[in-house]
């Protein structure tokens, strides 16, 4: 089966030079894939092997590029010719399965909303990465898409995420667990309170609370949070495993003793900066739509961005969308009331 991809290739903080070389690599090592890179032109094309397309890769010219710090209406409203709308309009008219860009991540949630419309029971989109374990990975949401949740949206989470993990993992029934302050049913405010009784009484495989440190212990296959938590959870996370890997660094740099030390361990280190390198996590989908949208680190090297093409190609090819829809519509969830969404 073809899985065709539609790439931004303006996106991020260093458009072209690494979307494009990142991409063609990507078409190297998967053989039933194509890919439609979006984009202006003359940017794209002195970065393709000789500056050719073939019948696996094409270009899509584009007139606009949303920038970085762009106000996301402001991006909707004004720059309806711009890389990331067009990607994600092939991935709505069907000429592309699944859309990545490493834009403005406002500017994409609010296109991606407009553009291919939510799922029929789903009331938001959620932001759902994949973070390493100590046994693998789990998959988080949500990582900063909706700072305010009612219980039903996180119960809507908790179903889009054991979706994904079921698709992507081959999970027959992947753990759920809600992300709180203790693991006690006392514990938390209303809102995660009220959350984890509806998870409970849903037919997910809900394990109860997760504690912060659960997350990377790998108690859950999906763990669930509104967007305020779990955007400060990660980028703690991230601070955390940043400062380990400067103080290990320097450390090892302290005198000639410490330096033949690092010679010896390096085998070790260089193993361990593997399995905890954020860059082969990268690529983030946003869940809840009618079409898959990811979104890439804006500031993703070559390697990482490639990382996320793979993970719209894996969600396309294991139909994530589908999935989560048929799931919907057998629980037959009651519409939510939120004045508040956009």
């Amino acid at each position: 089966m073809n899985i065709r991809v539609a790439i931004d290739c303006m996106g991020g903080d260093h458009g072209p030079s690494v979307t494009v070389p990142a991409a063609c690599t990507f078409l190297e090592q998967h053989r039933e894939a194509s890919l439609i890179l979006v984009g202006l032109e003359e940017q794209i094309r002195p970065h393709l092997p000789g500056g050719r397309e073939s019948d696996r890769l094409r270009i899509v010219h584009a007139t606009q590029v949303v920038e970085m710090h762009e106000a996301p209406a402001l991006a909707l409203k004004n720059k309806k010719d711009s890389s990331m709308r067009v990607a994600l309009n092939l991935v709505k008219e069907g000429e592309a399965d699944a859309s990545v860009s490493a834009g403005n991540t406002g500017a994409l949630m609010a296109t991606s909303r407009f553009v291919l419309k939510m799922l029929p029971g789903i009331d938001r989109p959620a932001i759902c990465p994949q973070l390493p374990t100590f046994h693998g990975h789990t998959y988080m949401l949500d990582l900063g898409a909706n700072v305010d949740c009612l219980p039903e949206h996180l119960l809507q989470f908790g179903i889009m995420g054991a979706m994904m993990a079921a698709a992507l993992d081959h999970k027959d029934n992947p753990s759920v667990g809600l992300l709180n302050i203790g693991e006690e049913d006392i514990k938390g405010n209303e809102v995660v309170k009220a959350a984890a009784e509806l998870l409970a009484a849903s037919d997910l495989n809900f394990i109860g609370n997760v504690e912060g440190d659960g997350i990377f212990k790998g108690e859950a296959d999906v763990v669930v949070c509104d967007g305020f938590v779990g955007n400060v959870a990660l980028k703690a996370a991230e601070g955390v495993a940043q400062m380990l890997g400067r103080g290990i660094k320097e450390e090892f740099g302290r005198n000639l003793l410490t330096k033949l030390a690092a010679v010896i361990a390096w085998p070790v280190l260089s193993h361990f900066k593997r399995r905890i390198d954020h860059r082969q996590y990268n690529g983030a989908l946003l869940l809840g739509l009618r079409g898959i949208s990811v979104k890439s680190h804006g500031s993703a090297d070559r390697f990482a961005f490639g990382k996320a093409v793979e993970r719209a190609y894996e969600a396309a090819s294991n139909r994530v969308v589908e999935r989560i829809a048929q799931r919907m519509a057998s629980m037959h969830p009651q519409p939510v009331t939120d004045e508040g969404t956009p």
